[in-house]
């Protein structure tokens, strides 16, 4: 079979094409034939690792759906040509989060993920797709999706009545906005571009604010907002946008903490969120229960993820230099 392998000596962005024996499905495991994959943030973040040669080998990218191929052996709950997508967290089933639980991240430190034709986990790490979706959508789900899910509605309760301020129109960020418009909430997005903040409130967004041109969006948002800020915040920015959240965190609120796309810099001062009786969620993508629920969301709002370009298989270092020039507008997809 074809997948790629993280390399430090490759020519090429640090990625190889390589050729690999099909994998058996052991006792509880399922074969599943990759059709879809998509990229993430933390792809990058993984790639620009792999100079240390401590990830040389190494099948990237956490995110894939296709085809149940084959089953192992006490595998009931699914058929060859059930459509699947693999989880994140390959452990992580159900119930609070555990730290034994970050090994098993897919495509990370210690485990392949899904950059191959075939791939081989346990049964109980995949979830069905939902049937409106495409291979190509559904592979979009598994970290994006399952994030926003997981911050703002598993634990972060958003719904009617709600205001999500949105950072950016990347993945999580039209996610939460897509979620938000779904469930009734009233969706603020900041952008740098007029063109995608447009795209944005074709999609749901009702305040649109562009940070080049109002530097200070949160003085913007409040005053938007007469004076009561967002009940709910997708921080996705960092050290460049904290400071910023906290001050357009409403009484009550919860920013829900997902991203270092600004880099790692001085801590904010975190006083107001004592002050405004506030809440900051620390997130890290989310369980199999999660997912499965996230998907029943999907299908009863007929929700479809947005994807900004989709690749093919050779073109897989095009993909990873599109992700990074951080211009596009939803999930960026290699189909193979």
């Amino acid at each position: 079979m074809k997948a790629y392998h993280l390399n430090s000596h490759a020519d090429a962005g640090r990625l190889v094409r390589a050729d690999l024996s099909k994998p058996e499905p052991a006792s509880g495991e399922v074969r599943i034939r990759v059709e879809a994959v998509s990229l993430n943030y933390r792809d990058l973040l993984i790639l620009d690792r792999a100079d240390q040669n401590k990830l040389n080998g190494r099948v990237p990218l956490s995110d894939g759906a296709g085809i149940v191929d084959a089953t192992g052996a006490d595998v009931t709950q699914w058929q060859v040509g059930d459509r699947v997508a693999a989880s994140f967290f390959r452990d992580w089933v159900s119930g609070p989060f555990k730290s034994s639980y970050v090994p098993s991240s897919l495509g990370g430190n210690t485990m392949d993920g899904m950059l191959a034709e075939y791939v081989v986990l346990p049964a109980n790490a995949l979830v069905p797709v939902p049937p409106h979706l495409s291979s190509v959508e559904a592979a979009t789900l598994p970290c994006a999706g399952v994030t926003a899910f997981h911050g703002l509605i598993a634990r972060g309760g958003m719904g009617k009545g709600d205001t999500l301020l949105v950072q950016g129109t990347g993945g999580v960020a039209l996610f939460g906005l897509q979620f938000a418009a779904a469930l009734g909430a009233r969706a603020i997005v900041i952008s740098s571009s007029n063109e995608k903040l447009a795209r944005a409130k074709a999609l749901g967004g009702s305040i649109l604010i562009n940070y080049r041109e109002t530097p200070d969006w949160d003085v913007a948002l409040m005053k938007a907002t007469d004076g009561a800020g967002a009940s709910h915040i997708l921080e996705l920015g960092g050290p460049g946008t904290y400071d910023r959240s906290l001050r357009s965190v409403a009484s009550g609120g919860k920013i829900v903490q997902i991203g270092v796309l600004t880099g790692f810099g001085p801590k904010p001062d975190l006083a107001r969120l004592q002050w405004e009786n506030a809440d900051i969620i620390g997130v890290t993508v989310g369980s199999i229960e999660h997912f499965a629920t996230m998907n029943s969301l999907l299908t009863e709002h007929a929700i479809h993820p947005i994807v900004d370009r989709v690749y093919g298989f050779d073109e897989v270092p095009e993909a990873y230099a599109h992700l990074r020039t951080g211009s596009h507008f939803g999930k960026i997809v290699v189909q193979l």
